[in-house]
């Protein structure tokens, strides 16, 4: 086995940091129990004292049944004595077995923020190391900017770093704060510094204003380095900071080194990965490594034919092993191969000379010319798949849907738009009739639309949407253009899928994106028809 390399997750502090990102003491603690889950070894949970938020949270802070819970501060104040700076008392209260303090290591900061002398950086710097580990717990320092400190000044960067360690520090990390530092800059440094120092006690912090954050912090790792800093999906001010969700299967399928995760555990990362991007309300990034919905995505028909030969040909790892799934694109540039690709992708057998298929290829080639298409609706492809071989099941026929807007003065005299939608459905033969209001056209007729579907209310459990697209596809018609709708889903599984409308109505076209959704989702938790 390879050395241990050991991986901090600093999400819920560093990636706070985020443009846009606000987590809320609930949210802080369902990424925390992921992250535990997922087999990283210490979860940094904020800095306590510095926002109301950090202090609920550490006051009713998450049971970790692996990873060592950690608090953030920073090194005592100059002209304090670390017992009376209220900072440091403040994440010694948090009551955590680990405590992170970021410190200067760049005598430009050391002289243009702290306006101190050199010794004295280094001093607050041993003092409060030293106080942590007196109070029984596992200390680490930060050393912000360590990498233009160690290009300004090697013998002052050097010596912060090493006042770190001889003061008691498990850890001294090296910051590359601004992201500003190249691969064979961060791999020279990092060899520099552990050849003078002990590598098993070094980490790295990388940040991706050059976009080598994860390069970076595997050229720290094979230049001596034995922990990682980083967040899930590279949450973090600016650019970002290093993406675990990158670093952590790379280390595990790709490296010899030895960490925390088994192979058990990196079968959650992609379910890891979206529920961030779930409680922050974005999508997912399609074409992210490893757990991107295009990740393991094929498309062209020789590709096709080549993985469903031998995958390796055209994916570097296993998808199942990330907790991802092949996704094989059916569009009008390729063809039968693609249509026999999928549907075995989902479980059916087809025969290759079957009948009906040339009449589904030419179908996807027809509805792709009138503006659809599924490279990225796979879900409505498997619907029109299964439906032109008659396999779908008959759930609920929509006899006809309204949609009103209203804009009108509130009774606070306000002026605000209201949009209420009607629709009426045919379930078991039963007309129903139901009336919602939305946020919008769309989410009055999904509210509408699953308001009363009978027997079928049990199996939507956890159905919602999560992302809406409208590309314009004939601007020169102006206001009269085809539109066409591409709506993501997903439920409490963590699986999502996209499905896709098109019409010269922007809401006749998302009806029949939610349409697809729903029947989709009926059809995954096996309803009866």
């Amino acid at each position: 086995m390879g050395e241990r390399i050991h991986l901090f997750d600093t999400t819920l502090r560093d990636g706070a940091q985020t443009q846009g990102v606000d987590f809320n003491a609930a949210e802080k603690t369902e990424i925390a129990h992921a992250l535990d889950i997922l087999g990283v070894d210490y979860v940094e949970g904020g800095w306590p004292g510095a926002n109301p938020t950090d202090d609920a949270f550490f006051g009713s802070a998450p049971v970790l049944k692996r990873a060592t819970f950690t608090a953030f501060g920073m090194t005592r104040r100059p002209g304090r004595s670390v017992e009376n700076d209220p900072g440091i008392q403040a994440v010694l209260g948090a009551d955590t077995p680990a405590i992170c303090l970021v410190g200067k290591a760049w005598d430009f900061h050391v002289d243009l923020a702290l306006g101190i002398s050199k010794d004295e950086n280094i001093a607050m710097i041993a003092d409060s190391m030293a106080h942590v580990v007196a109070r029984g717990r596992e200390a680490m320092f930060d050393a912000e900017h360590f990498f233009d400190g160690y290009k300004a000044d090697p013998v002052f960067a050097l010596a912060c770093i090493e006042a770190a360690l001889d003061a008691g520090a498990r850890w001294a990390v090296l910051c590359d704060t601004n992201g500003g530092t190249l691969p064979a800059e961060v791999s020279r440094i990092v060899s520099d510094v552990a050849g003078k120092l002990d590598g098993d006690r070094l980490g790295i912090h990388a940040h991706n204003d050059t976009g080598n954050a994860v390069a970076n912090s595997l050229a720290a790792i094979d230049a001596g380095a034995r922990q990682i800093q980083g967040t899930l999906n590279g949450l973090g001010e600016r650019c970002g900071n290093a993406n675990l969700v990158s670093i952590i299967p790379t280390l595990k399928l790709k490296s010899e080194y030895e960490i925390g995760v088994s192979d058990d555990d990196l079968s959650h990362l992609t379910r890891a990965s979206r529920l961030l991007d779930d409680l922050l309300n974005r999508a997912p990034n399609r074409h992210a490594p490893y757990v991107g919905s295009a990740a393991f995505a094929h498309k062209g028909g020789l590709h096709v034919s080549a993985v469903m030969k031998d995958p390796r040909t055209y994916e570097h790892v296993p998808p199942e092993t990330v907790g991802n799934r092949r996704h094989i694109v059916v569009s009008d540039q390729s063809g039968r191969a693609n249509v026999l690709a999928l549907m075995a992708d989902t479980g059916l057998e087809i025969d290759p000379d079957h009948p009906k298929l040339p009449r589904l290829v030419e179908e996807v080639k027809s509805r792709e010319f009138e503006g659809y298409t599924y490279d990225g609706a796979e879900a409505s492809f498997e619907l029109l798949a299964l439906r032109t071989l008659g396999t779908v099941p008959s759930y609920f026929e929509v006899e006809s849907f309204r949609v009103l807007a209203e804009q009108r003065h509130n009774a606070l005299g306000k002026q605000v738009t209201v949009t209420e939608a009607t629709v009426k459905v045919v379930v078991d033969g039963e007309r129903r009739l139901s009336v919602a209001e939305g946020n919008g056209p769309v989410d009055a007729l999904n509210a509408a639309l699953v308001k009363d579907l009978g027997k079928y209310a049990d199996y939507l459990g956890g159905w919602r949407l999560v992302d809406y697209k409208v590309r314009i596809l004939s601007p020169q018609a102006g206001t009269g253009a085809i539109t066409r709708v591409m709506i993501e889903s997903t439920d409490d599984s963590g699986v999502t899928w996209n499905t896709v409308g098109v019409s010269p109505n922007i809401i006749d076209a998302s009806f029949q994106a939610l349409i697809d959704s729903i029947t989709y989702k009926l059809m995954r938790e096996n309803a009866p028809g």
